[in-house]
């Protein structure tokens, strides 16, 4: 580890040494223009927040169908999965997905737990992408409750610059060493149709299945009828559908449009419990009880956005969304390949009627801008009390039936004291109807010296709400007492960051970027599941731990000629502070540190219309400590390591026919990673309460192995 920290101080000064290199020429890219967390549209330069961008072209050179195959790639990011389902969702900074909020169009997307948070990455499809945006850090004050560490916001497609654009898309992919037509791997379909009335009216449609066949690895299908337990797969198949229209209008000033996006997946589970039915005098007959679960998500997005007395800016958005999970039962035979009696039933939903708004432009002053916004989230949601792990008000076997509401009002000003000087304070309150009202705020500074250096520090108050699960939760029965909490109170966190940014371009053509960021969070009131009795064992939720996270990043970009090379490093610290009432113990708080790394090659072949492109990810190894039971029976803290790991991807995109016909080949994860090992040192324990003895491991899945892919793509342009 020492060696690592070495080379990352090397990496720092290295750019200490770029920044005090002079420029040799004053020729300036044009900036790349973002909305994510701004007054208006505007150059990243001019952004007071430090924003992030994943381009289209990145997510062709990874060929991308769904987020997780992106962020994948990204520094700060960690992607987890299930191995049962194939669910993947994002961890930021050493805190999960109940932290990091994602947007569509400024539009939090429903998950089952609340807006924006805990959204399946899977389910997140990127065929109409135009770029997707990330702030990292506390963005409470523009988009409210649960954007503590940070936002990602996708910019879909709008429009286009011919009255006809049609696109179709064919993916084949290997699931590890696994591939056939139909049975095994992962298949991709899609297509796009984009059409421009007149200068005015625009309209989009696109459609996208993508189906995955399960990983088999040492199971053998669903179809194998030996009761040794090896029926079924180690990762369930699944099949996904999307569909998605926009209708846009725009005249000067004024646009409108209004998008429908719709999503369907089925994920199969196959008991590995095979049942032997006799049926003398004939052959006996073998069959099995599965289950299919089925979810179907609708999402309404109206916006409007234009100017209002002349001078007033206004974008207003309302979207109304609604997801369904399904439970379906049936038996199914083996020897015939058939379901009989399959049974239904509505087990979760979730249903939000959502709005935001914001107004500014009040003075006539391009050095003071003010903007007022608003933001309204009705939630109603349900979970049928079959699941057993859901009770209301102390009433076993009754549904849950919650109505979440929350209204808030938000402030921000962008203050230029000069040209170079920029100040953006912030204030949002938010009315609660579960719990008692909250409130964050910001100020971010902006100052840019001279040799194109960008220097920006930000502040940052925020909240995180409690979600269903952890009020909600009842799971008792002789083997456990596990149990949600309804008095808990949200979590307050407050945020620091400081960062530099420089570009230059240079009279050979050279263009370099480096981009230095130090990051500090802190988070209060955090909730955990602990032990409330050692004997019978009793979990609950409570406001009781403490968290907090130091990081160091730094981004490097160098352009010249036909070449792009990248290379960001991190350094993260993070602290924990458990507490187990039961036992009076408190644990030790010291920081942990993992060293991170990406890097992404890419070089463009121009004879041949050719881009290579290679993409490496390295985490290194995690600490933390978990509360538990050791092998003498007794509560205690437990280091718990994970291991490090590698992952790169590659492709070769080649383009034909005055580049309508795109065709991508490449492979994931080519360092065949699966598992990660857990390891639990001095005792082990788990959160369920099993004893172990000293020196536990257990393995955590990350992935199916290395695959293959080929992908041909079919754009035709004309007026």
């Amino acid at each position: 580890m020492k060696i690592k920290f070495t080379l990352f101080a090397v990496f720092l000064l290295g750019q200490i040494s770029f920044a005090q290199v002079k420029d040799t020429t004053a020729v300036n890219k044009l900036s790349e223009v973002v909305v994510t967390g701004q007054l208006e549209p505007q150059s990243i330069k001019k952004s007071v927040f430090n924003v992030r961008v994943i381009t289209k072209e990145n997510i062709k050179q990874l060929a991308a169908n769904n987020l997780a195959d992106v962020l994948n790639q990204y520094l700060n990011i960690s992607v987890t999965s299930n191995g049962d389902d194939g669910r993947s969702k994002v961890s930021m900074f050493g805190l999960d997905a109940q932290y990091f909020k994602i947007l569509v169009d400024n539009i939090p997307l429903v998950s089952d737990t609340g807006m924006g948070t805990n959204v399946d990455l899977t389910q997140v499809n990127l065929d109409d992408v135009e770029r997707i945006e990330i702030i990292e850090g506390s963005m409470g004050v523009t988009h409210g409750a649960n954007a503590v560490t940070g936002v990602l916001n996708i910019i879909t497609k709008k429009g286009g610059g011919y009255k006809w654009q049609i696109s179709a898309t064919v993916q084949e992919e290997t699931v590890g060493q696994e591939f056939a037509f139909f049975d095994k791997g992962r298949h991709i379909e899609s297509v796009k149709i984009a059409h421009n009335f007149n200068e005015n009216w625009f309209v989009n449609i696109g459609a996208n299945r993508n189906a995955m066949a399960g990983f088999y690895e040492n199971r053998q299908g669903k179809d194998y009828d030996k009761n040794d337990g090896l029926r079924g797969y180690t990762q369930l198949p699944k099949e996904q559908l999307v569909g998605n229209a926009m209708l846009g209008y725009q005249k000067d000033a004024f646009r409108i449009f209004y998008k429908f996006d719709y999503y369907g997946e089925d994920v199969h589970y196959y008991n590995p419990l095979v049942n032997i039915q006799d049926n003398y005098p004939f052959a006996d007959t073998y069959f099995s009880r599965d289950k299919r679960y089925i979810t179907n998500r609708y999402y309404h997005h109206l916006n409007a956005s234009g100017n209002l007395f002349s001078r007033l800016k206004y974008n207003v958005s309302v979207s109304q969304q609604k997801q369904e999970r399904d439970l379906e039962n049936f038996v199914y035979h083996i020897d015939t390949k058939q379901e009989v009696d399959n049974k239904r039933k509505t087990y979760q939903s979730k249903e939000v009627l959502y709005s935001t708004g914001t107004l500014s432009n009040f003075f006539d002053n391009k050095n003071i801008d003010f903007q007022l916004g608003y933001e309204i989230t009705n939630e109603k949601g349900f979970y049928d009390s079959s699941v057993g792990a859901f009770r209301d008000d102390n009433q076993q076997g009754v549904d849950i039936r919650k109505r979440l509401e929350n209204y808030d009002i938000y402030s921000v000003a962008e203050i230029g004291v000069s040209d170079k000087f920029s100040i953006r304070p912030g204030l949002r309150f938010s009315f609660q109807s579960a719990f008692d009202n909250q409130y964050a705020s910001s100020l971010g500074l902006r100052y840019l010296f001279d040799k194109e250096l960008e220097a920006r520090a930000s502040l940052g108050k925020s909240y995180r709400t409690p979600n269903f699960d952890e009020l909600y939760t009842y799971f008792v029965d002789s083997n456990h007492n596990m149990q949600g909490n309804a008095d808990l109170i949200p979590e307050t966190s407050t945020s620091y960051e400081v960062s530099l940014k420089r570009a230059c371009t240079f009279d050979s053509g050279a263009q370099i970027s480096n981009n230095l960021a130090v990051t500090h969070l802190d988070v209060n009131d955090r909730i955990d599941l602990v032990t409330t009795q050692l004997t019978p064992l009793h979990y609950k939720y409570v406001n009781i731990n403490r968290y907090k996270m130091w990081n160091i990043s730094t981004v490097e970009q160098y352009t010249y000629k036909n070449w792009n090379i990248m290379l960001g490093a991190a350094v993260v610290g993070i602290s924990r502070r458990l507490d187990l009432a039961a036992e009076n113990l408190v644990s030790d708080d010291k920081f942990f540190y993992s060293f991170r790394l990406n890097s992404s090659i890419s070089y463009n072949i121009t004879k041949w219309n050719t881009l290579l492109a290679i993409f490496y990810k390295y985490n290194g190894q995690q600490q933390q400590y978990v509360a538990g039971t050791g092998s003498d029976g007794k509560a205690g803290f437990f280091l718990d390591e994970l291991q490090s790991y590698s992952w790169m991807d590659a492709s070769i995109r080649k383009s034909f026919f005055k580049n309508q016909f795109e065709v991508t080949v490449g492979a994931r994860n080519l360092f065949d990673i699966t598992n990660l090992q857990s390891v639990q040192n001095g005792g082990g324990g788990d959160a369920s309460g099993g004893a172990h003895g000293g020196g536990t491991s257990t393995d955590m899945m990350l992935g199916y192995g290395r695959s293959y892919f080929l992908k041909l793509t079919y754009n035709l342009n004309f007026n």
